[in-house]
């Protein structure tokens, strides 16, 4: 198997866009139906998409017969159902951009809904296991409370519990929220007393951080000791981390699903290529 990064500065392939706008991909090198080819491709935006598409292609054209693509973060995935009439459900748009494709695989990171998993046709869902078990011992943790950022995550984070030997509660983060509006007025978390341990809060997106940072504030209000907190996929839009930091994170890790960050004594990295 070869492994082709695409958007990354290499000597494998040559990316450009035309004065019109239009995306052009060239391989720089020749391949055959013999070859077996895996793209690493990181899709940031639309544009992205459809460079992966030119790609692929571009492979079919030198007939490569086998081809499987590595999306760690799936575009879209948050857009899994119609909340407001006249919108569309946009990861089943995507889907199908990258179904009639037709690679032999799609292979993706800590999915954000099975919704995503399900419509993307022979799709491989690689959990967060490993990843949190890193960062555990990145952080030298072993004695903390595990935390699941609201009832919609706890499945995933019970799931986690089991893979990595956790045998303590798990913590879940209530969010409360104006009927009216729909936005949220107040985080809570459904433990009476933290007496100081640790809490780890994992998810599986950061984009904003405003969840997790009204959310530590609630965990300090039952007693929490250091807070940590580790998203497989972090977008950290809006200065994020500085806000985590100033929140009173003691460390933020993440994979480098969206990008390859530097790493300091506050935020650690997980690479997942």
């Amino acid at each position: 198997m070869k492994t082709i990064s695409l958007f990354e500065s290499n000597a494998q392939v040559e990316l450009k866009k035309f004065a019109g706008g239009e995306n052009h991909v060239k391989f720089l090198e020749t391949f055959s139906e013999t070859d077996k080819i895996r793209l690493n491709a990181r899709l940031n935006s639309s544009d992205d998409v459809m460079t992966l598409c030119l790609a692929v292609d571009a492979l079919r054209n030198m007939y490569v017969s086998y081809i499987e693509v590595f999306i760690p973060y799936i575009p879209y995935a948050r857009q899994d159902r119609v909340m407001v009439p006249g919108e569309p459900l946009s990861i089943k748009v995507f889907a199908g951009i990258v179904n009639q494709l037709e690679v032999d695989k799609v292979i993706v990171f800590d999915a954000h809904s099975d919704v995503s998993v399900a419509l993307l046709n022979r799709c491989e869902n690689i959990p967060n296991h490993e990843m949190v078990k890193y960062f555990l011992k990145e952080f030298r943790l072993s004695d903390f409370t595990l935390v699941s950022p609201d009832l919609g995550a706890y499945k995933k984070v019970d799931k986690l519990a089991q893979k990595i030997g956790y045998k303590n509660n798990i913590a879940t983060g209530l969010k409360i929220r104006d009927l009216a509006s729909g936005q949220i007025i107040k985080s809570d978390v459904n433990t009476d007393a933290l007496h100081g341990k640790a809490c780890v809060i994992v998810d599986d997106i950061c984009d904003g951080g405003r969840t997790f940072i009204e959310l530590a504030s609630a965990l300090k209000a039952k007693g929490a000791g250091d807070l940590y907190f580790i998203a497989s996929h972090g977008i950290f839009s809006h200065d994020a981390l500085t806000r985590l930091k100033e929140t009173g994170f003691k460390n933020v890790g993440s994979s480098n699903s969206i990008a390859d960050r530097a790493e300091d004594d506050f935020y650690k990295q997980y690479n997942v290529f």
